[in-house]
């Protein structure tokens, strides 16, 4: 079951709401037997246990009583926070274990549970969310690498600005009343991304194909850091045809051989421009590398020059 991107509930529905956090990280159905075994697939349908070695204890946590739950396979940073880039270095590795339980030892995953599916033999999915909740919560499971978090019934506004406060990902709202509804995407669930803004510089374009030939396909954009412009990302969505239009126009009248870029970016069939246009952006999260995940263009900024524009990147997402 996948949820709908929207907006909180309102005020007066919030108490039929449970609210979860959003987290950044790869789906996945556990399927557990009961005779100590566990299968992890993910929503492709594959197999994906090998590459998480960590979490083969869970298909004993609930000895003989076999299960099918639904989570996020996460991986934390430092602060205890969702990684999609640590992830990255998990996923992938169901056909190589050797390499998986190497990467494990020092990137250890963490399986978040939110509902279950299946349990004792009978399926659950007609149940709705909340009684699917006290099953699961009943079940206890904590562990080392996998946990139950909490939901929180009502109070949405209170449970989103946290999860802003926090440098969450975002928020998934679920109707109490919900019935489990396999693949569909519904509007039982309602997923708010935290969305964050910035301005940066452009240094670049890459052209658009098929109905955006002649047009923009996406600019490079980047900031300031140690007294160069360092590319923080592309940024392909955001405009409306118009606006690639007007875009197309201003890049073309900046059109430079030379790379304002320092290092040079790794885009094959970029367009250098000089660094004069500001724009703003909105994205969910930075990488550990300061790179913007997720970016779509808000607005060009011709209230701001380069200069103003141009303040140096927070120390911990520098090169």
């Amino acid at each position: 079951m996948l949820a709908t991107p929207g907006a909180l509930p309102s005020a007066a529905q919030d108490a039929h709401w449970a609210y979860e956090t959003k987290q950044d990280g790869q789906r996945t159905v556990a399927y557990l037997p009961g005779d100590g075994g566990l299968l992890l697939r993910a929503r492709s349908g594959e197999d994906i246990t090998a590459a998480y070695p960590e979490l083969a204890p869970l298909g004993r946590a609930l000895g003989s009583v076999p299960a099918v739950l639904d989570g996020e396979v996460l991986a934390l940073d430092e602060r205890g926070r969702a990684s999609f880039q640590l992830l990255q270095g998990r996923m992938g590795l169901a056909h190589a274990p050797a390499l998986a339980a190497r990467r494990a030892a020092r990137v250890p995953v963490h399986l978040v549970l939110f509902d279950v599916l299946h349990l004792e033999g009978r399926p659950l999915l007609a149940l709705p969310y909340a009684r699917r909740r006290e099953r699961l919560e009943a079940l206890g499971l904590h562990g080392p690498y996998w946990s139950t978090p909490a939901a929180v019934v009502g109070h949405g506004a209170r449970a989103l600005a946290a999860t802003r406060e926090h440098g969450l990902e975002g928020l998934v709202c679920k109707r109490l009343d919900s019935v489990y509804e396999p693949g569909v995407r519904s509007r039982a669930w309602i997923k708010i991304r935290n969305m964050r803004g910035e301005d940066v510089l452009v240094g670049g374009w890459l052209p658009g194909k098929g109905r955006l030939t002649g047009l923009p396909g996406a600019v490079l954009v980047g900031q300031r850091a140690g007294g160069r412009l360092r590319w923080v990302g592309r940024v392909g969505t955001g405009w409306s045809e118009a606006g690639r239009a007007e875009l197309a126009g201003l890049l073309a009248g900046l059109a430079t051989d030379v790379c304002p870029f320092d290092p040079v970016p790794p885009v094959r069939g970029a367009h250098w421009v000089l660094p004069r246009l500001v724009g703003e952006v909105r994205y969910s999260v930075r990488t550990r590398a300061g790179m913007l995940r997720q970016p779509s263009w808000l607005r060009l900024r011709p209230d701001l020059s380069p200069e103003d524009a141009a303040a140096d990147l927070p120390d911990d997402t520098r090169p």
